[in-house]
């Protein structure tokens, strides 16, 4: 991607949000009308508009006025999106409290539940996206879970709740946290 231009257009991003948001909530359609792009300001898509011109705002050198949007996501919703990030179309957060993300970049169709991390290992206030995840398209990263360093999740995964990833990942991977029983049923009783 050459410096100053993003892969999809801010319109075509916002209008695949809008239709996977209709789509899961058992709404499919396949366009966008003026109702659709009111829709915009409900609490369930105005953090990817809040995030989608951050982003386009931080290729056309307003950094501080991205980051300005950035704070605003994260006072109004509790996330918190580094405005470098690039995220690809057909974003869905159900829930955005807690969040973190600060991947190198995120695919298309992925969906990111409440109090996720997606970023370096070690501090980096430079945003290098060598030290960042790369997460595929079609990706689910479940409440809590961690995606850290320089890693790349495979296209299709599945990350369970509570989830440390450390590693990269094969597409179509599920990745989930150990759990382990602490007393059976029996013991209930």
């Amino acid at each position: 991607m050459s410096e100053g231009k993003a892969r999809f257009s801010l319109r075509e991003a916002l209008r695949t949000d809008i239709l996977r948001y209709r789509a899961l909530n058992g709404r499919p359609s396949s366009r966008v009308g003026f109702v659709g792009w009111l829709s915009l300001l409900s609490p369930r898509l105005l953090p990817n508009l809040l995030i989608r011109l951050a982003y386009r705002l931080s290729l056309w050198r307003l950094g501080p006025i991205a980051r300005i949007l950035s704070l605003t996501a994260y006072v109004l919703f509790g996330i918190e999106v580094a405005s470098q990030c690039e995220i690809g179309p057909g974003l869905f957060l159900p829930h955005t409290q807690g969040t973190v993300i600060g991947a190198g970049r995120i695919g298309r169709d992925c969906t990111i539940y409440q109090g996720v991390t997606i970023g370096a290992r070690e501090l980096d206030m430079d945003f290098a996206s060598a030290r960042r995840p790369v997460i595929g398209d079609d990706v689910v990263v479940g409440a809590g879970a961690k995606v850290l360093g320089p890693i790349e999740i495979g296209a299709g995964s599945r990350i369970g709740s509570n989830a440390n990833v450390i590693q990269s990942l094969p597409p179509n991977s599920l990745a989930l946290a150990p759990a382990a029983e602490v007393r059976s049923r029996a013991e209930q009783s």
